[in-house]
């Protein structure tokens, strides 16, 4: 037991013995370029059916109208799981001087049980689906690379 406390207490003298932080003035922050961004991964579960009160009826729902009645697109139960990483958030410097936002592409996806149950056009969005278009239910996995690029004019 004191050979595994050892090296926390060293840690935390460590931590203690750090300088304090102090705000920097702004010609001293205007030098700072600190153009590494933010990357990070996601592990997303949408209507996970294994959960203690899932939810079994659960729809999206898109509305048009027109001349006629009003119909909606219906999408019943919306589930899966999707685990992604390597997305990252930057801020890159253009040729021409400017700066963009660069929004990295994940590097790698993966798509566990991801779909839906029907796919319907109704008068109705909470009438029950007597008529679906079909279903997906989408397993494996996918790699990307680039950037979606933002800037201002």
């Amino acid at each position: 037991m004191k050979n595994a406390l050892f090296p926390l207490m060293l840690c935390c003298g460590l931590a203690q013995a750090a300088p304090p932080l102090q705000a920097l003035d702004d010609q001293e922050l205007a030098q700072v370029s600190a153009r590494d961004g933010i990357a990070f991964a996601a592990h997303i579960v949408i209507n996970d059916p294994t959960l203690v009160g899932a939810v079994t009826d659960s729809r999206l729902s898109l509305g048009f109208g027109g001349d006629g009645p009003n119909r909606y697109v219906v999408i019943k139960n919306v589930r899966g799981v999707i685990d992604m990483f390597g997305v990252g958030l930057s801020i890159e410097r253009k040729p021409d001087g400017g700066d963009y936002v660069a929004l990295t592409l994940p590097g790698y996806v993966k798509y566990t049980n991801f779909g839906f149950e029907s796919l319907s056009v109704q008068n109705d969005p909470q009438a029950p689906v007597t008529s679906s278009m079909g279903s997906v239910n989408i397993n494996g996995s996918l790699w990307m690379q680039g950037q979606l690029r933002i800037w201002a004019h």
